[in-house]
């Protein structure tokens, strides 16, 4: 079976792990800082924080931007369901803004719509979480200008574009949100076995979700109510979690981001070939910004069911069948029960629906190999054949 995603582990990820196997620390060491530094640099934010998951990344992200019981948090509803469920662990209320069907990110136009309507409603959300799927970003500028109307805090997920470029500048510079959050899940661009971060460029944001990754604990006197009582102390200033990475972690993460470039470079080649080859394909091959440069996480085919004879589901299942591992990213948040449970509906976001009725992810991964992606091609083309 050729996975949708795949980790690529060399022998230098294997030595750097290796090394700090051997060494003194393996939890809180000198990795997860050196870490922490190197994305700040390659993302050109001031402060970046090095967590255990991307979904840890989020929740202190809108802990520290006080989301809080009777606050609103927006997100898409195509993406996986941290993205809400962070505004839930606060005690907030969820609701979600439509997708645009050509990016298939969050659409600045229905955003705005449901903006104007919140805003005469008294329910404007707190906290906008816009998600970069597949790598490419949603349209920030747009989405900055709208946000800051109507005086809305913005968490970007860009768990899918570490790597990736906005107009010009690294996905992940916070130049148009609070705070952006990536993910270093092993199926993602690169991994630290399970981790995430969150990125700044406000010191007290940096501050508050520095403690809040670490039990809310501080051993800075500066910090601290009262004076010390000597070496050994510190003080719990809030409630916090334990969302620390580990010193392992951050040694491949390093071992790792040394070859982002190529990572994301090799990943548009197979775009690039996918789109050569399936562009006369009864499909829609995924949309390319011009004002963004993807990380390219995700290959995502919409099918044109009108010009096939057959369902997505059978196409699905005739890829499995052929040793494709496809997968779908993602299904709504809304139809799953514990959100329809909380009001939500069939119909309530048509646009994302309608996406989940046609996509399927084919395999994306930096060592896909050409013979591989021909036989993904090959069972494709198949599988549209098949009555």
């Amino acid at each position: 079976m050729i996975p949708y995603g795949k980790q690529d582990i060399t022998k230098e990820d294997i030595d750097a792990v290796i090394e700090v196997l051997k060494s003194d620390f393996l939890t809180q060491g000198p990795k997860v800082p050196e870490f922490e530094n190197a994305l700040a640099e390659i993302s050109n934010s001031k402060y970046a924080l090095a967590v255990n998951s991307a979904t840890s990344a989020l929740h202190i992200a809108c802990m520290a931007l006080g989301l809080k019981e009777g606050d609103w948090l927006w997100t898409s509803p195509i993406t996986f369901v941290a993205s809400a469920n962070v505004g839930i662990y606060c005690g907030a209320s969820v609701d979600l803004v439509d997708i645009d069907p050509l990016t298939n990110n969050m659409c600045p136009i229905k955003l705005e719509e449901k903006l104007i309507q919140a805003n005469l409603n008294n329910k404007l959300p707190k906290v906008l979480i816009p998600v970069h799927l597949s790598g490419q970003s949603c349209e920030m500028s747009k989405i900055k200008k709208l946000c800051d109307k109507y005086s809305v805090r913005i968490i970007e997920d860009a768990s899918h574009a570490v790597g990736g470029y906005y107009e010009g500048e690294p996905i992940g510079n916070c130049k148009y949100s609070d705070i952006t959050v990536f993910s270093f899940h092993p199926v993602k661009i690169i991994t630290t076995g399970e981790g995430g971060a969150a990125l700044t460029n406000d010191p007290v944001l940096a501050k508050n979700m520095s403690l809040h990754r670490s039990h809310g604990i501080t051993r800075e006197e500066s910090q601290m109510s009262g004076s010390s009582h000597g070496p050994w102390y510190y003080q719990q200033l809030s409630l916090g979690y334990n969302y620390r990475m580990t010193d392992i972690q951050a040694s491949l993460g390093l071992s790792q981001l040394s070859r982002l470039k190529s990572y994301v470079k090799k990943r548009h080649e197979i775009s690039g070939r996918y789109d050569d080859f399936l562009k006369d394909l009864p499909l829609k091959v995924p949309y390319h910004s011009p004002n963004s440069y993807s990380a390219v996480h995700l290959y995502v085919i919409r099918l044109k069911l009108n010009e096939i004879d057959m369902s997505h589901r059978e196409v699905f299942e005739n890829l499995r069948r052929l040793e494709i591992g496809v997968n779908l990213h993602y299904i709504p948040i809304h139809i799953h029960p514990f959100y329809k449970n909380k009001g939500f509906n069939y119909g309530d976001f048509p646009e994302s629906e309608k996406y989940y009725s046609e996509a399927i992810s084919l395999p994306m991964y930096t060592n896909l190999s050409l013979a591989d992606q021909d036989k993904v091609i090959e069972a494709l083309v198949a599988s549209l054949e098949t009555i």
